[in-house]
C-alpha cells in the first residue's frame, strides 16, 4: 500500500474485459501514469481478463478482480456473446462494490475515474463522487459517431430493413451501407445487452469531462472535426501502439522475424483473424487453396491445431512457402519490410497496426466494428479490401492477393498506407497532434 500512501492523486480505471479493450486501456494508463508521477491507478477487470493481460508488477498501478457475472459452475460453449451479456446484468453494481472495498483497503479516496466509453454509468459514479470522468473510446472516430447518431440513422431507415441504403443523410458517410454497421444498430436485436449498452454510451457520453480515442486526427479528419463540435473536449491521443510503453525484448519464441528475413521486400502474406474468432472450415480451406495456387510465401498466426482446422496435406504442400505458429509478435511483424499484405478480420488495433507497419490490408470481417472498419479502409481510406460478398472464398482471396502483391494499383494502395504511416508518427512525434492532445489530458488528470 506504499504507493497509495504516497499518492497525491487516486485513479479508478474501469476496464471491459473482452475483446482487446483492456490491452489498450492499460497502455493508456501507463502513459498516464508516466506523465503523473504523483497519481497512482487501480485497474478494475476481471480475474481473466487481469490474468491474460496485466504484468505481475506495476509500480504505479494495481490490478483488482471484479465479479464476472457468471452463474456458479458456468461452462463456456463457444459462443462469445454468452459471457458478455452475464457481465453486463452484473455492472455497474460489481465496479461499485469494489470501489468501495478499493477506498475501504488503501485509504485513499478516488480523485478521477477514467472507464472504457462503453460504460455510460461512468457519469453516474463520477457525479456521487464529484470528480472528473474521462472515457476512453478504443475503436475508430467513425464507429464512435454512428453509436452517437443511433437513434438518427434508426429514424432513417427502418429496423431490418434494406441493407443496401447508403448513409447519405450524415456528412462524410454516403459511402457507407446500411451493411456496413454493427449489428444491434438498425439490424438484429436492438434490445440485446450490448447493443442497449452502447445506445446508453451515445446518450450519456456527452457528460463525460474529456473523451480520449485510440486514433489520430489526420486519420478521419471530417468525422474528427464533426466529433469536437458535440464534445467540449474530444482528443485523439493515439495510435497507443506507436506511444505505449513497450518491452525491449520482443517474445517471438517461433522465429518469426528470422524467417521473415529470408523473404524479399513486400512478398509474405501474413494472415491473423485475432484472439476472439476464427473463420469456419469452408472458409479456411479457400484460404488455403489461393495460398497454394498463388505460391506467395506467408506467415499464419493461428490459434488451435492446424493439421485439423486446415485441409489435408496442405502443410506438407506449402512447407518452403509458409510458416503456421500460434501466436505471433504482431507489431513488429507489420514493420518487417518483407510484410506485404495484411489477411486481417478488421479489428481497430489490427487497422491501426497495418497503418503503423504500412502495410496494405484484406480484412474478413466478424462482428461489432469490424464491417464498418473494412468499408472505411476499402472506399474511405483506400489502403485495402474487403473480401467479395463478405467472406473468404478461393477466387476472391486470389483475386485481391494479387491485386495487392502484383499490380500496379498495388503499388498505389501501399503508398496510400505508407501516407497515413507518416501521419500516424508525426501525430505522436513532440508538438504532434496527438502528443499535445495527450498533454491536456495529463493536466486535467494531475
Amino acid at each position: 500500500m506504499e504507493g497509495y500512501r504516497n499518492a497525491s492523486k487516486h485513479i479508478a480505471v474501469l476496464a471491459f474485459p473482452f475483446g482487446t479493450h483492456a490491452v489498450p486501456l492499460l497502455n493508456f494508463v501507463l502513459q498516464l501514469s508516466d506523465a503523473c508521477p504523483h497519481t497512482m491507478s487501480s485497474f478494475l477487470s476481471t480475474q481473466q481478463s487481469n490474468n491474460s493481460t496485466f504484468p505481475k508488477t506495476l509500480d504505479k498501478i494495481k490490478s483488482f478482480n471484479v465479479w464476472d457475472g457468471l452463474p456458479e459452475g458456468y461452462t463456456f460453449r463457444g459462443n462469445p456473446h454468452k459471457p458478455v451479456d452475464y457481465f453486463l446484468k452484473a455492472v455497474p453494481g460489481n465496479f461499485i462494490k469494489a470501489i468501495d472495498v478499493i477506498v475501504l483497503e488503501t485509504g485513499k479516496p478516488i480523485d478521477c475515474l477514467i472507464t472504457d466509453a462503453f460504460y455510460a454509468f461512468g457519469a453516474d459514479i463520477a457525479d456521487e463522487l464529484n470528480i472528473p470522468w474521462v472515457a476512453l473510446w478504443t475503436a475508430s472516430p467513425r464507429a464512435l459517431f454512428v453509436h452517437l447518431d443511433s437513434d438518427i440513422i434508426r429514424h432513417h431507415v427502418r429496423i431490418n430493413g434494406p441493407k443496401d441504403k447508403p448513409l447519405d443523410f450524415l456528412p462524410d458517410f454516403s459511402s457507407i451501407r446500411i451493411a456496413d454497421l454493427p449489428n444491434g444498430l438498425t439490424s438484429g436485436d436492438i434490445d440485446a445487452p450490448m447493443p442497449a449498452l452502447l445506445h446508453k454510451m451515445g446518450v450519456s457520453l456527452s457528460r463525460a469531462t474529456a473523451i480520449a480515442t485510440n486514433s489520430y486526427e489526420d486519420l478521419d479528419n471530417t468525422v474528427v472535426n464533426m466529433l469536437k463540435l458535440r464534445f467540449s473536449t474530444f482528443l485523439n491521443v493515439g495510435p497507443f501502439n506507436l506511444v505505449s510503453v513497450s518491452s525491449s525484448t520482443v517474445d517471438d519464441s517461433h522465429g518469426t522475424l528470422d524467417w521473415m528475413s529470408k523473404h524479399e521486400a513486400a512478398s509474405v502474406v501474413y494472415i491473423s483473424f485475432g484472439s476472439v474468432i476464427t473463420p469456419p472450415p469452408h472458409e479456411l480451406q479457400a484460404l488455403c487453396e489461393a495460398l497454394e495456387e498463388c505460391e506467395f510465401p506467408y506467415l499464419w498466426s493461428l490459434r488451435g491445431n492446424p493439421e485439423k482446422q486446415l485441409p489435408l496435406g496442405f502443410l506438407e504442400r506449402t512447407s518452403s512457402k509458409g510458416k503456421i505458429v500460434p501466436w505471433a509478435p504482431q507489431q513488429k511483424i507489420l514493420e518487417h519490410p518483407s510484410v506485404g499484405v495484411f489477411v486481417s478480420h478488421g479489428g481497430w488495433n489490427s487497422v491501426l497496426e497495418s497503418i503503423n507497419g504500412g502495410v496494405p490490408m484484406i480484412c474478413r470481417p466478424f462482428f461489432g466494428d469490424q464491417q464498418l472498419n473494412t468499408r472505411t479502409v476499402e472506399v474511405v481510406w483506400g489502403f485495402g479490401f474487403g473480401l467479395e460478398g463478405g467472406t473468404l472464398t478461393k477466387k476472391g482471396a486470389k483475386k485481391a492477393l494479387k491485386l495487392i502483391l502484383c499490380s500496379q494499383e498495388g503499388k498505389k494502395i501501399r503508398e496510400k498506407i505508407r501516407v497515413q504511416k507518416e501521419l500516424a508518427c508525426k501525430a505522436v512525434r513532440p508538438n504532434g497532434s496527438s502528443n499535445e492532445n495527450f498533454k491536456t489530458l495529463v493536466k486535467l488528470v494531475s
